[in-house]
């Protein structure tokens, strides 16, 4: 099957217009993904507009070389975090005849390259179709597994976003506006919520969808590890950021994992290439004061640590897997030409 047509295929079968309240509820994420990108972009433009750039990438230039590779260890643990979103949902429609290697290798090309290019829902089921085809997963299989995968990267933000505003009520007043008596009973909303799906699960086997796409939902104890996997990837995402900003700020790790949570569920939403704009007004909405540069230059850092450097790594090695099987299907029509 050609590019075109398995493309054309996944986004019929994946992603199809659904009727009715869908198309509007649909309409109304795009506008509201709009009205957030575009208003942080006005509050990032307004910021930037009173940064001393010469400042910014002199704190880039002093920072401890050691707290860079710990910075990129930690992403590297995030990203290894994320190849066990895959490994539990292959488990999860029942195909634990599937290597790591082959969920590893979905998992590090999709993310990147879908987030950096800011069309998650569409690009990332194609890398999977073209990875998990060859494996004997069909469509149906694919659009779980983003589901599922989907599911575990929910469960671990809502849960991490309120265990830290539990702790930090207020780290997010500045984003959401609420007292933070408010922001603490919205964490216990969330955690309700996230422990109520976990005991529905835990009662019995669950299923979902139509009867063109059933959905296998996991187990009990499968969310619950979805949960300590989705909180172990974020916790080493915001460990990474903790340790680019300067130590003069003053900032918690409890403020900063709940403002990066935020951004990055707000950068999410947005539908920007790998949230620009939105997740950085964010931060530095977040935890910024008067002194906002060396906040920018752990930004910097950070981005390209987390979000450049990955996305360059998944293209070539996606690149490299499609020319290596590129070669192999012609190989044969060559000897049988010859021949």
């Amino acid at each position: 099957m050609s590019l075109p047509d398995w493309m054309n295929t996944l986004k019929a079968t994946v992603l199809p217009k659904p009727p009715g309240s869908g198309v509007r509820l649909k309409g109304l994420g795009i506008v509201l993904g709009v009205v957030i990108a575009a208003a942080a972009i006005f509050a990032l433009t307004h910021t930037l507009k009173k940064i001393d750039y010469n400042e910014v990438f002199d704190v880039v230039r002093h920072t401890n070389a050691g707290l860079i590779a710990l910075a990129a260890m930690l992403v590297a643990t995030s990203y290894l975090s994320l190849t066990f979103y895959d490994l539990l949902a292959l488990r999860t429609i029942g195909r634990p005849d599937v290597p790591y290697r082959i969920a590893a290798l979905a998992s590090f090309t999709s993310y990147p390259i879908s987030h950096g290019v800011g069309a998650v829902s569409l690009v990332s089921p194609a890398i999977r179709y073209r990875i998990y085809s060859c494996n004997g997963l069909g469509v149906i299989d694919v659009a779980n597994i983003c589901f599922l995968t989907g599911l575990t990267f929910w469960l671990g933000n809502l849960t991490a976003l309120g265990f830290g505003l539990l702790y930090a009520p207020d780290a997010i007043s500045l984003i959401d506006y609420l007292p933070p008596q408010a922001n603490r009973w919205l964490a216990a909303a969330l955690l309700l919520g996230v422990v109520s799906f976990l005991t529905w699960s835990w009662l019995s086997p669950r299923n979902i969808g139509t009867r063109r796409w059933p959905v296998r939902l996991p187990s009990g104890p499968m969310v619950l590890l979805q949960i300590v996997i989705g909180i172990f990837d974020l916790g080493a995402a915001a460990l990474a950021m903790y340790v680019l900003i300067p130590a003069g700020l003053n900032i918690g790790i409890f403020p900063i994992t709940a403002v990066f949570i935020a951004a990055t569920l707000l950068g999410f939403a947005s539908h920007t290439p790998a949230g620009i704009g939105v997740f950085d007004a964010t931060i530095l909405l977040g935890l910024g004061g008067d002194d906002k540069e060396p906040l920018i230059a752990a930004l910097l850092m950070f981005r390209v640590l987390y979000h450049f450097l990955p996305f360059v790594m998944a293209l070539g090695l996606f690149g490299g897997v499609e020319g290596w099987r590129s070669l192999r299907a012609r190989r044969p029509a060559n000897l049988t030409s010859a021949s």
